[in-house]
């Protein structure tokens, strides 16, 4: 039998699911990272440990039949590593707003409104290295003089795999400033970056696209087939995406995670960087076995992703509480609790300033009443994501699929319904590893 693996690193953990050639599921491990995985020095060292573990939790008789394997990640967390791929100083997380130091030189190289004018971008966290963040280039005294490779959170983790230092996809590769279009790095970028301490930008291909076998050492280990082919991932909340099969223009996917990522399948291409929207090529897989430049009947997929969600809820209650206190709450009666829910200032979607404060007050003292405010709250942001995305032109929403951990928050649903005003369901698979999986079993048929 044929067996399919898909590894998805989220922001507290990670998850793994295997899948056949039928999309049935035949195993699914998950592991939790220390500290939620905050910023930390150690942090490459807890997600290999995470992708090691998540791996030795599958059973033998079941990895001895992957054929194929595909890591997602959290998008625009990044990294430098030497030629080695041995990282040089600590990543940067998704959500770390450093950027905002280098505004100016940002603007100067970036093309009005591009997705890459966020502070959070991956163009933005790379420029903040090139101006002297945290002195990278002085430890081990090499001066700026040692190359570095530039690559992403699913680019380190699948390089452990199969041992190609440098390669990335499409989409973790968009907010570093890839053109999905020409699918090239374009010459405002390499002219914008050059000179200095300039890292390797990584080869980009798309999603999906075999790479290369899993390394002897690492089949030996796991006890994966000699012909294991690791594929090119994608982001976390694409690979949910993937996972719950929508496939037409209008309907939509919603992760609610730690945070609150919305993907609207659309005839027209989005981007506008004032409020933190970007367009990804839809379908990621390549044609005929090599990736081409958009056609005019490609499909996009618009989106953004907000700091609020989940993280923030987890902040205030249990699992448990959050349970028993949803239960109390009527759907239909509006809360007039009017947040702004983040754990500390800065949103991405759909107010795109990195100095937004939270907006957490007045905090009643029935916790019932708070939860109920905070759902509300996270679902009118949700909303206007939705709203914002249809005013600059993608095609109108008619159905909206949640994923992640609050698809499981009937309540929550019912009250995102209400400001949605269209369906909202669950659909059969929501998990981002599932959807990896999908795309590793598609990389075998390219």
């Amino acid at each position: 039998m044929n067996l399919y693996l898909g590894i998805d690193f989220g922001t507290t953990g990670a998850r793994s699911t295997v899948i056949d050639s039928q999309g049935t599921i035949h195993c699914e491990t998950e592991y939790t990272f220390a500290n939620n995985g905050q910023q930390q020095p150690e942090l490459p060292s807890v997600w290999q440990n995470a992708l090691w573990d998540s791996i030795e939790q599958i059973p033998p008789t079941i990895r001895n039949q992957v054929r194929a394997i595909a890591i997602d990640g959290t998008s625009s967390t990044v990294m430098l590593c030497n030629t080695d791929g041995i990282p040089v100083c600590e990543p940067i997380l998704y959500n770390d707003a450093r950027g905002a130091a280098v505004t100016e030189r940002l603007r100067a190289i970036a093309p009005d409104n591009h997705t890459v004018l966020s502070a959070t971008s991956s163009l933005a966290k790379l420029l903040w290295w090139q101006e002297g963040g945290h002195g990278w280039w002085q430890e081990g005294g090499h001066g700026g003089t040692a190359p570095t490779v530039f690559l992403h959170q699913a680019d380190w983790l699948a390089f452990l795999l199969h041992g190609k230092l440098g390669i990335s996809d499409y989409h973790n590769a968009l907010k570093l400033g890839f053109d999905v279009d020409t699918l090239c790095y374009p010459n405002w970028l390499i002219e914008g970056i050059a000179g200095g301490a300039t890292p390797e930008l990584p080869q980009v291909v798309a999603p999906g696209t075999p790479v290369g076998e899993v390394r002897a050492q690492v089949g030996d280990r796991f006890g994966f087939p000699r012909d294991c082919m690791v594929c090119a991932g994608t982001t976390d909340s694409i690979a949910a995406f993937l996972a719950s099969g929508v496939n037409l223009p209008g309907e939509a996917v919603t992760s609610l995670g730690s945070t609150l990522a919305v993907k609207l399948l659309s005839h027209t291409r989005v981007d506008d960087s004032r409020y933190g929207i970007y367009s990804h090529r839809f379908p990621p897989f390549c044609r005929g076995g090599a990736p081409v430049p958009a056609l005019a009947g490609d499909l996009w997929l618009v989106g953004g992703a907000s700091n609020t969600g989940g993280a923030v809820l987890r902040h205030f209650f249990t699992d448990i509480e959050l349970d028993n206190y949803s239960t109390q709450i009527d759907p239909e009666q509006e809360s007039l609790l009017d947040y702004y829910p983040l754990l500390k200032k800065g949103d991405r979607f759909p107010i795109n300033d990195p100095n937004l404060p939270p907006r957490l007050e007045p905090r009643p003292t029935d916790s019932v009443q708070f939860l109920h405010g905070l759902l509300e709250s996270i679902a009118r942001i949700e909303a206007r994501g939705y709203q914002l995305l249809q005013e600059l032109g993608a095609t109108p929403l008619t159905k909206v699929y949640t994923a992640g951990g609050g698809a499981k928050n009937s309540v929550w649903s019912a009250i995102r319904k209400r400001y949605l005003k269209v369906p909202v369901v669950t659909p059969i698979h929501t998990a981002a590893a599932y959807g990896s999986a999908l795309l590793a079993k598609q990389g075998t048929q390219i």
